[in-house]
């Protein structure tokens, strides 16, 4: 089952599977060499249509991932293990997925950002750069935040460092400070943003695992 545009990849319509909220997955087998690993009849993870993988590219999908509903896999982008990428989710550029993660909402994983382990990413949250989440702890967003009601999203960089995006905004906490200060100074906002700092550095600088 492939379209004529299609030469990646074919969906299997013997090989299928159910999603939890009823919806029917097909397997991928590669019809071509995708990047280094995948060659020709090498059987890949699982999609509902293709609309969830790029038939271009090297984005590919492995193992048990699941990707279905709007959420699109592109660019060089890999989901694999027993991950999950659905809702309006996108992973993109050379990011992955895998292990037993889920990526969902509306949420963009891109750049070299790694979302692995039991790591949860959804709502508007946005995962960039040279992100590395491998648990529920390594990130964190707020919602209907600003003048504009949007999401501020926080997660932990591979060297350990931590990272803000907010809407054009991307940079440190010391770099959102001043943003802040500079943005709207003592006024609600800016103190609504110096209570979510303080919650912020509490979460990621309190050099602990917090239990669950």
């Amino acid at each position: 089952m492939t379209s004529k545009e299609n030469k990646k990849y074919v969906l299997l319509k013997d090989d299928t599977k159910k999603t939890w909220d009823g919806k029917t997955l097909y397997r991928v087998k590669a019809l071509v060499a995708i990047g280094l690993l995948v060659s020709p009849g090498t059987l890949g993870g699982y999609i509902e249509s293709e609309k969830n993988l790029s038939v271009s590219g090297n984005a590919w999908v492995s193992g048990n991932a699941e990707v279905y509903g709007n959420a699109r896999v592109y660019g060089n982008a890999e989901v694999s293990g027993n991950a999950r990428v659905y809702g309006n989710a996108e992973v993109s550029g050379n990011a992955r997925v895998y292990g037993n993660a889920e990526v969902s909402g509306d949420a963009w994983v891109y750049g070299n950002a790694w979302v692995s382990g039991d790591a949860r990413v959804y709502g508007n949250a946005w995962v960039s750069g040279d992100a590395r989440v491998s648990k529920r702890t390594d990130i964190q967003w707020f919602t209907g935040v600003g003048s504009d009601q949007g999401t501020l999203t926080v997660f932990r960089q591979k060297d350990g460092s931590v990272f803000l995006i907010r809407g054009c905004f991307g940079g440190t906490l010391e770099e959102f400070k001043a943003a802040v200060q500079k943005t709207h100074g003592n006024n609600r906002y800016g103190q609504h943003y110096n209570m979510l700092i303080q919650s912020v550095e509490f979460w990621f600088n309190s050099g602990e695992e917090v239990s669950k």
